[in-house]
């Protein structure tokens, strides 16, 4: 970890700093990476990126759920949220995280929430993407996909690859037998070497691996990455092996290069902006700032604006 990074996460800690942010950041930089507070100013943020040719996948901010009934509420809110995106009629699929519908509390009320979570996506006719946590997480994850998805199918749900740790090769070969969508990534939690990856190129060059593994097997892959060397190597690889636009696309995430995501869209690629928004957004936006500090430089030009 950098040590700009690490200064970042610790001033984040601070209960000081927690106060004012949450009070203000959205006012001073917090709304270039959360579409907003509640459903309708999500809502507008959505129609504006869709009028753009860009896709979206919503997911409801919120981590720490410790009890059931927050569980509960974040099934409802997910449900909810596919029900407004059918109202709306919006290009918008959404994402969650188990853990916030009560994985760590209780896997079997958790598969419960995702089940209707599911059943919702195939009522409405959307996709629900079921997104990965850290690597103590990752069987269970997959464990539950596996359940769900010849209920549902791959046109109503999915789930992630993290290409940093050393089990995905071979996850990825047994998804692809299944015909899984899978949503290829990095990886952002700190792991141990045990169990991945941990220099840079080496990421990497599994990234690569997954993504073409996945692709040769047939089956749709979402490749999210603003890495402009990895977007211009998917190009090549699709061209060559004569596979169609609609197997695959490119995720960004929603406040970052926005410029390379509209070129994309111009030269007739499929786009999805991953897009957080809800009230809980204070610990995804100090990940934002930690991972690229100088995008720290957008709330000092809120400060100053007061």
């Amino acid at each position: 970890m950098s040590f700009a990074r690490k200064v970042v996460l610790t001033l984040s800690a601070h209960p000081w700093v927690t106060r004012l942010v949450s009070r203000y950041g959205m006012k001073w930089g917090a709304s270039r990476f959360v579409a907003g507070e509640t459903m309708a100013d999500t809502v507008r943020t959505v129609k504006e990126l869709n009028a753009e040719g860009l896709r979206v996948t919503l997911d409801l901010l919120g981590e720490g759920v410790t009890t059931k009934e927050e569980a509960a509420a974040a099934t409802r809110a997910a449900i909810e949220s596919l029900d407004v995106i059918g109202a709306e009629g919006l290009n918008s699929t959404i994402s969650v995280k188990l853990t916030q519908l009560g994985l760590d509390i209780d896997p079997g009320l958790c598969l419960d929430h995702m089940d209707q979570i599911a059943a919702k996506a195939e009522e409405t006719g959307n996709f629900v993407r079921i997104d990965m946590e850290d690597s103590l997480r990752t069987e269970a994850t997959l464990d539950l996909f596996k359940t769900l998805l010849p209920r549902y199918g791959t046109e109503r749900i999915g789930t992630v690859i993290q290409s940093y740790l050393y089990r995905s090769e071979q996850d990825v070969r047994e998804l692809g037998k299944l015909g899984a969508n899978l949503r290829i990534v990095k990886g952002a939690y700190k792991e141990p070497r045990e169990v991945a990856y941990l220099e840079k190129r080496d990421v990497d060059a599994n990234y690569l691996r997954l993504v073409k593994m996945h692709l040769l097997q047939g089956g749709y892959t979402a490749v999210a990455t603003h890495d402009p060397q990895i977007i211009d190597w998917t190009k090549r690889l699709v061209r060559e092996h004569h596979i169609s636009n609609d197997q695959f696309e490119f995720q960004m995430l929603y406040g970052i290069a926005g410029t390379l995501q509209r070129d994309l869209v111009k030269e007739g690629y499929h786009v999805r902006v991953y897009t957080p928004y809800g009230k809980d957004w204070y610990p995804y936006f100090t990940r934002r700032i930690a991972e690229r500090p100088a995008n720290a430089l957008f709330v000092l030009k809120g400060l100053l604006r007061r």
